[in-house]
């Protein structure tokens, strides 16, 4: 199945402004080079048997194969030429760069195994005493392998594995459970190629999507931790191709035009979505009984519904 790639047209709306899909399944932009003050540039975000991304305007007439010949052509922030090495759809020579793997620290700490060094154990308590604060229970310390280091790069912070389909780790996040350092700090690799705790997903059931793990674990229920605010391009493309009908979408609130952006796509594909509206919180602050409230009374979105969220935005 060819899908659009939902990571790259967010990437060209922070550069180009607010696209339009066209008639013809393309999308349309205002053309960075003659300043129509109509959407005039239209770009391909599908792939073509070229391997290619045309775009043209009908107005200059300026056009291109390629979304990196666009950007060098319009001289584009090298921020943004980065990002597109990151996401650029296949087909386009692509920046190669190092693959790491994914383990955990050298200095992990299981919370689900007996722990006999005395230091060890007093961490233990306040790493436990944290998660306990945060609404995670021993369930699930157990099932999803928490732990925490008191030395290394991660010291004084939780540990919180993700696993892919093969159970091998895939990512993890690192908390710090004390005060006075930075909170998160991520492992040296690319989150936009993992699919949180795909390991746990039954992917013929409704899928309920959030951005952070706390979150997830709030909700313990066929959850996937986004790692941020993008539905990235191989879970979307999991998501289009799986036979999910349900799928809900609980970003945070400085969120929601990337929450509607990804819901008309998979709107398109003829995924009924639902877009879970938490009054400024997130799903671990708001705890699971209330967030449980929520989504039962939550409206599947129209195409009409979802233009009239996007027109409150402007």
């Amino acid at each position: 199945m060819v899908m659009e790639n939902a990571a790259l047209l967010i990437l060209l709306e922070s550069v180009l402004g607010a696209g339009h899909k066209t008639s013809r399944g393309n999308y349309s932009f205002k053309c960075p080079f003659c300043q129509h003050h109509k959407n005039k540039l239209e770009i391909n975000c599908i792939t073509d048997d070229k391997k290619q991304n045309p775009w043209h305007c009908w107005v200059c007439e300026a056009k291109g194969k390629t979304i990196r010949s666009l950007f060098k052509s319009m001289k584009a922030p090298a921020n943004k030429i980065a990002e597109l090495n990151l996401i650029i759809a296949p087909g386009e020579k692509r920046v190669k760069q190092e693959i790491l793997d994914i383990a955990l620290p050298d200095e992990f700490i299981s919370l689900t195994t007996p722990i006999e060094d005395k230091i060890s154990q007093i961490e233990a308590k306040h790493a436990l005493r944290f998660l306990l604060k945060r609404g995670i229970t021993l369930d699930d310390i157990k099932k999803y392998n928490i732990g925490f280091c008191i030395d290394g790069p991660y010291k004084d912070r939780v540990i919180i594995p993700s696993y892919d389909e093969n159970a091998s780790i895939n990512y993890f996040i690192a908390r710090a459970y004390k005060d006075g350092i930075q909170k998160y700090k991520n492992p040296p690799a690319d989150a936009k190629s993992a699919i949180g705790w795909e390991l746990y997903i039954n992917w013929d059931a409704p899928i309920i999507l959030v951005e952070g793990v706390f979150d997830a674990l709030t909700i313990k229920r066929n959850v996937i931790p986004l790692f941020g605010k993008i539905i990235h391009e191989k879970l979307m493309q999991k998501l289009v191709r799986s036979t999910v009908n349900r799928i809900y979408i609980a970003l945070d609130p400085d969120a929601i035009k990337n929450a509607l952006k990804h819901a008309e796509l998979l709107m398109s594909y003829g995924k009924e979505v639902y877009l879970v509206e938490l009054d400024g919180k997130d799903a671990n602050e708001i705890g699971f009984e209330r967030f449980l409230k929520t989504i039962e009374t939550t409206e599947p979105l129209t195409f009409q519904s979802l233009l009239s969220k996007k027109l409150q935005l402007i």
